[in-house]
């Protein structure tokens, strides 16, 4: 049974934290319009393929970006050196290295170590994830040879690129940096 509210505390229960927040702390950030329509928001990665950056963590060393790809069949075999979480907010997609398939409103926590072949299925063709990369994706063969890699400053240089390009600016990358 809930307890009427003391008066005294319906009082405060609305007034803001009255004492400054820590000196150096970096501010807040908000992405507003997450999904967004506007393609200059979303840098091309590869035919078919795009990435929104939301987060990218230079200190921390992580990046959290939207992957939206409106085609099937094998995006890229990566290993990982950091955790990588992931949430799907659309479509589906599956690692040939495992059982299962993320479907929409999955969530999936990859360890650091682990290297796979991220597909979507021949039956989705609209897929978009929030992933959230510490550490680097290091680009391989089948037999686990280097190709490439991407960390939070490479991303930062292609989404730099990418804004120059739409008319953005490069230095638009930085409302997206901490």
């Amino acid at each position: 049974m809930n307890k009427p509210l003391d008066p005294k505390v319906a009082e405060t229960d609305r007034i803001p934290f009255q004492k400054p927040q820590p000196w150096g702390m970096a501010p807040d950030m908000v992405v507003h319009d997450v999904l967004t329509d506007d393609e200059r928001l979303w840098a091309p990665v590869a035919p078919g393929i795009w990435s929104r950056p939301l987060h990218l963590n230079v200190t921390g060393g992580f990046y959290v970006h939207l992957l939206k790809v409106q085609r099937s069949g094998l995006l890229q075999r990566h290993r990982h050196s950091g955790q990588v979480h992931a949430y799907v907010i659309r479509g589906k997609w599956l690692y040939l290295e495992h059982g299962w398939v993320a479907e929409e409103g999955s969530y999936v926590f990859e360890p650091p170590g682990e290297t796979h072949t991220l597909v979507v299925p021949d039956d989705c063709t609209d897929m978009i994830t929030m992933f959230t990369v510490h550490g680097a994706l290091m680009y391989v063969d089948p037999q686990g040879v280097s190709t490439g890699y991407d960390d939070v400053f490479t991303r930062i240089d292609k989404y730099r690129a990418h804004f120059e390009s739409v008319g953005l600016g490069g230095d638009y990358v930085r409302r997206f940096m901490r």
